[in-house]
């Protein structure tokens, strides 16, 4: 087992950056090493982070400007070799279809339910 797993947190926001990092804590679930953040909040940030770091997953805020995380996350899922699964946080429930479209693999609305989160970031990094 890693001594610890590397996460992408993607958002323009700096409150929505600490709440996900609030909600996940220093690990998700028991059986999940630490985890270390890289926080990305812009677009060429997150490409470069990409470009030249292994990440276990990524978390990409949905509602981030200018660029939003769900275009964010349809480029790297196209564009990233071995793209890590990602974790979409978005505005409403409608949205899941967007989500799809962006080929998220797995949603959280906000705001961030700390027990949702960390569910949903365990089991992307349990696969």
């Amino acid at each position: 087992m890693p001594s610890s797993v590397s996460v992408l947190l993607y958002s323009s926001n700096a409150d929505t950056r600490a709440q996900i990092r609030l909600a996940v804590g220093r690990s998700p679930a028991h059986d999940i090493p630490p985890v270390t953040f890289v926080e990305c909040a812009t677009l060429p940030a997150v490409l470069l982070a990409l470009d030249t770091t292994r990440f276990d997953a990524c978390v990409l805020d949905g509602e981030a400007v200018p660029a939003g995380g769900m275009g964010v996350c349809r480029q790297i899922k196209n564009e990233v070799f071995q793209c890590p699964p990602v974790l979409l946080l978005i505005g409403r429930p409608q949205d899941a279809w967007l989500a799809a479209w962006s080929k998220a693999d797995a949603t959280i609305t906000l705001p961030a339910d700390p027990v949702e989160t960390a569910a949903s970031l365990a089991t992307l990094l349990r696969a």
